[in-house]
């Protein structure tokens, strides 16, 4: 009865279409964009795998220590022998360089945002609810665009990764930029400072914190999503989880969460410590 008074819409064949129109006239812009993300992962990927195991284990337990503390190197470096004991080691090399390349990408263009979103009310206007539907958006729904522009792979899974994992950079980098003292922003302006001096000396330090924890949260969710995008054959250890339910193999993908879950703890752990330190 309803459907019969209210016409029918067929959103999803109009996006298809444009999707489809965009990729049609503008396929070197995806091409191109495609083959950027896969050889910074690819470079990220071989500089890890460069580093012995071993080394590697003492670096981030050095890390540890002085960021954390003492009590939680002993765990850490449990977790990573874990890892290299269950034949995981490079997979979650792998992993470490999506999550790397998708933060970064994240954080180039969430910290803009954040500063425009704080200091521009048309800005926030126009972001809050793009923001919204960013993190109300169920996760697996971010991999339909990401496969109709790009296909398969890494790119499609690195971007899907940083269009998720973003909203928590750009809504704390405004926060913190907001609740900056009038009174010292007031006082860089009468000591003459510029726009760009009163953001880099006084916005952005007395911000720090708060941008910390959204690059925490951006880390975070990245591991998450890494995860989830393995179903469209993003690589590293979503890869294996994935396959592993798939075809049954509870074994290995059992294996590959755990280690995604170690290493998710130990990255949680340094930045969460980077912003009480700051």
């Amino acid at each position: 009865m309803y459907e019969e008074l209210i016409p029918k819409i067929e959103i999803g064949n109009l996006l298809v279409d444009l999707i489809n129109y965009l990729v049609d006239n503008y396929s070197w812009f995806f091409d191109g964009l495609s083959e950027i993300i896969k050889q910074i992962v690819v470079l990220f990927n071989d500089g890890l795998l460069i580093i012995p195991p071993l080394l590697f284990v003492a670096i981030i337990a050095l890390i540890v220590w002085k960021v954390v503390n003492l009590k939680t190197v002993p765990f850490t470096i449990v977790f990573l022998l874990a890892i290299i004991s269950m034949g995981l080691w490079e997979i979650s090399m792998n992993t470490l360089a999506l999550i790397i390349t998708s933060t970064l990408i994240a954080l180039i263009f969430g910290i803009p945002l954040g500063i425009m979103k704080a200091r521009s009310k048309k800005v926030e206007l126009l972001l809050n609810p793009l923001l919204d539907f960013m993190q109300t958006l169920p996760s697996l729904a971010y991999l339909i665009p990401a496969v109709l522009f790009f296909g398969t792979g890494v790119a499609p899974g690195v971007l899907s990764t940083v269009i998720f994992a973003m909203p928590p950079t750009i809504r704390l980098t405004a926060l913190g930029i907001e609740q900056v003292s009038d009174q010292l922003v007031e006082v860089g302006e009468s000591f003459g400072a510029t726009s760009w001096q009163i953001l880099t000396k006084i916005e952005l330090p007395t911000a720090m914190p708060s941008i910390l924890m959204g690059i925490n949260q951006t880390i975070l969710l990245s591991f998450s999503m890494v995860v989830i995008s393995g179903f469209i054959g993003s690589g590293g250890l979503g890869d294996s989880i994935i396959s592993g339910i798939q075809r049954y193999s509870l074994a290995p993908a059992l294996e590959a969460g755990i280690a995604v879950t170690f290493l998710a703890v130990i990255f949680d752990r340094i930045t969460r410590n980077l912003v009480k330190n700051s």
